[in-house]
């Protein structure tokens, strides 16, 4: 495959992204850098845009299958590249991932029962439980202090234990890689997740989205499935929606071996008629998954650099601010509490002083209070240009 320039910018104004369109009304002004949204500003893989294009020129878009060669393409994927194997008839389709969350709470719990999440994460992860009616229940990560004065951070396992054991806990979600700190979980780790749940007869729901985007030189994404037992209450929520950068064609797949929860959650879709999809989702999902690994392959090194390039240059140019590298996702997490500015105070100086567009770290949970996550799935220039205003920024309050 030929060398990918992902230096090259790429024009997204006025194609109606959230990321770029919607900056006005989010930060109030619609000149601010654009580094929030979770996907990236680089095209898609070539396969998959061709794909498409060649998907377009018939002229019938009409009602469409999960044609065998698209569970095939993504059973190749998982097994090659992350060895995991799984049978097709324990894929469920389903529009995207939050979907699927809410849908797990409607599935496997009560109203009123308890959902178990680990914050600061993704904000969708506390809605979709409160929105059907369930409550969250917090088992929070805990953040090591490195010699640098950055975080690592680490499950609560024993925290994690209490929660489980408490009557009206039904369902854990984790999420792993872990959005917003870039955690991936180490096979110990994960194996502990797996003994409780099973001590407390709880349900788990595994979102690995971000399971592609790991970076060399930290652990291997362990599929959380691949170190289950058969009958394990475990639902793994996957995509290539992260991965390629395909996320507005909206499709996911659970991969659920429990044959009796597999069903229940087989109602809950056919209740919703979520099961549905369109040809443009299904050819992206199939492209991406059986042509986009030399893509792939060349974006982690970009992004690995990228990641490094930050780490770097907040160290060097930007007080008052730290961050620690993240072992997978394009996603990093900003610790800005020794600027000493409350929450709403620090989006309001990101956004007026800096003119940088970032995800406020509280909306991730109480404990993101006082950080900013950072997306760096960007060409080098957008973040030097990112750190240049914040670093001008910081000049005006010496």
């Amino acid at each position: 495959m030929s060398h990918i320039d992902f230096d090259q910018p790429v024009n997204r104004e006025n194609t109606h992204a959230v990321k770029l369109d919607a900056r006005e009304a989010v930060f109030g002004r619609a000149d601010v850098l654009p580094v929030w949204v979770a996907d990236m500003d680089f095209a898609a893989p070539q396969a998959v845009t061709d794909a498409l294009s060649e998907r377009a020129r018939h002229p019938v878009y009409g009602y469409t299958m999960f044609p065998d060669s698209l569970y095939g393409a993504m059973r190749d994927w998982f097994r090659q590249r992350h060895q995991w194997s799984f049978q097709r008839e324990w894929v469920l389709m389903a529009p995207g991932v939050v979907p699927s969350l809410n849908a797990a709470c409607m599935a496997y719990t009560h109203l009123g029962d308890e959902v178990i999440i680990q914050p600061p994460v993704y904000p969708p992860f506390f809605s979709s439980v409160r929105q059907t009616g369930r409550q969250v229940l917090e088992n929070p990560l805990l953040a090591e202090k490195q010699e640098d004065g950055s975080l690592y951070y680490r499950m609560n396992l024993a925290h994690l234990e209490q929660c489980a054991a408490r009557p009206q806990a039904k369902m854990l979600v984790l999420c792993s890689p872990h959005n917003p700190i870039g955690r991936v979980w180490s096979e110990a780790e994960l194996t502990a997740v797996l003994d409780i749940c099973r001590r407390h007869n709880l349900v788990l729901l595994s979102d690995e989205i971000h399971c592609d985007l790991v970076f060399s030189d930290s652990h291997r994404h362990h599929m959380l499935a691949a170190l289950a037992r058969p009958d394990d209450q475990l639902i793994t929520a996957i995509a290539p929606s992260k991965t390629f950068n395909i996320p507005g064609l909206g499709l996911s797949a659970m991969v659920i071996a429990n044959s009796g929860l597999r069903q229940k959650m087989a109602d809950v879709l056919e209740s919703f008629h979520m099961p549905q999809s369109n040809p443009f989702s299904v050819t992206g999902f199939e492209a991406g998954y059986r042509h986009g690994g030399p893509w792939l392959d060349q974006l982690m090194d970009y992004l690995q650099a990228n990641r490094d390039f930050v780490v770097n240059q907040v160290a060097q140019r930007l007080p008052g601010i730290k961050v620690s590298a993240p072992e997978g996702t394009y996603l990093m997490w900003l610790d800005c509490r020794a600027l000493g500015l409350d929450d709403t105070g620090l989006k309001r100086w990101f956004v007026e002083q800096a003119g940088v567009g970032m995800n406020l770290g509280v909306s991730f949970g109480a404990n993101g209070s006082g950080f900013m996550r950072l997306n760096i799935g960007c060409p080098r220039a957008t973040l030097e240009q990112v750190v240049e205003r914040i670093q001008a920024a910081l000049g005006t309050r010496q």
